[in-house]
């Protein structure tokens, strides 16, 4: 099967039609074309939902997000968190046809290039998506994704959760129980003085531990104009960044980036020591920054664009992104949750 079909490469329908009793071929052929429409609406319809990716060939590990709603009818809609966006957002224009779902999207697929066009093309076997990628016109970006079905996560923060014993991440000393998420390559991070920071474009650490409901508690320092991030489970990014003087936002300090903007902006200038504490319970979210609770209880609907993996049924790392801006962390400590019955 090849799934970068084009539209004009379909076959034409044969118009050369010999017919008998017209009215009887005509009253057929609007049956068998309603049949047609009524089984291609339903087929179709199996597109719809939220579909986690995993995608084959990236220099480093990255999972993409999409979600499809009115497949088989007149108002297909899709959203998306991958390359080129990185952020959740709106896809312009999708289709399905022949069984076959296309989407295309423009930005700068390569940083120091204008933008380009990043066609997408998906099939569904055996209830997953199996889908292409290449960007227009350049055959070396050819990609493989599989797509499946985003679990539903029963875990709800009830009350009934309980903290065990803490986890320190960091000790202040050295980066025991810490990995570059690039394998082999240096991480760029140092320890001076107590305090964890990472060199100008050093690569993404992860905590060699992984963890599922958890407290994870943090101080940290924002360097000016820095930007930095903490993934949970290595999939929901928590971002921070110097902007204490700006709006609440998706993109902002606090916010699971690109989907859930905290209720204030409590960050403060950088250069000052700051404290986070974030609870995790299955997908709800609670936030406490600088002592003020930001986030409670609020649902993440998928990963965000730094997702090392879509597996988002199972326990995952603690991720410090160390490639955007100069961060600094001097407590990373997570508390394992365990349900009381």
């Amino acid at each position: 099967m090849n799934l970068r079909r084009h539209l004009a490469d379909y076959p034409a329908r044969n118009s050369h039609v010999k017919f008998g009793k017209v009215g009887a071929v005509r009253v057929v052929f609007v049956a068998a074309c309603a049949l047609g429409c009524c089984a291609a609406s339903i087929d179709d319809q199996q597109f719809n939902g939220r579909w986690d990716i995993n995608v084959n060939g990236l220099p480093s590990p990255r999972a993409w997000w999409l979600e499809v709603s009115g497949a088989g009818t007149n108002t297909l809609k899709g959203k998306f968190v991958g390359e080129p966006i990185g952020q959740l957002d709106d896809i312009p224009k999708l289709s399905i046809s022949d069984g076959e779902l296309r989407f295309a999207l423009e930005g700068r697929f390569h940083r120091e290039r204008t933008p380009e066009k990043g066609l997408y093309w998906a099939r569904l076997e055996d209830g997953k998506l199996k889908g292409t990628f290449e960007i227009e016109g350049d055959p070396s970006s050819y990609l493989e994704w599989t797509g499946t079905r985003a679990p539903a996560i029963p875990d709800k923060d009830d009350g009934t959760w309980k903290k065990n014993d803490p986890v320190v991440l960091f000790d202040g000393h050295d980066l025991n129980g810490w990995q570059a998420v690039e394998p082999g390559h240096p991480s760029g991070w140092i320890v001076k003085e107590g305090v964890l920071t990472n060199a100008a474009n050093a690569i993404n650490l992860i905590s060699e531990k992984k963890f599922w409901n958890f407290t994870l508690d943090v101080e940290f320092r924002i360097l000016p104009r820095g930007n930095s991030g903490i993934a949970l489970r290595g999939r929901y990014e928590l971002q921070l960044v110097d902007d204490a003087d700006k709006p609440p936002s998706v993109r902002g300090s606090g916010a699971i980036l690109g989907r859930i903007a905290p209720s204030i902006n409590a960050t403060y200038p950088a250069g000052e020591w700051q404290t986070l504490s974030v609870r995790l319970v299955g997908r709800q979210v609670t936030e406490i920054f600088n002592g003020i609770r930001v986030m409670d209880r609020l649902n993440i609907d998928g990963p965000t664009a730094i997702a090392m993996d879509a597996n988002e049924s199972e326990p995952g790392p603690i991720l410090l992104q160390g490639d955007r801006g100069l961060v600094e962390f001097r407590k990373l400590v997570v508390y394992p949750l365990t349900k009381q019955h």
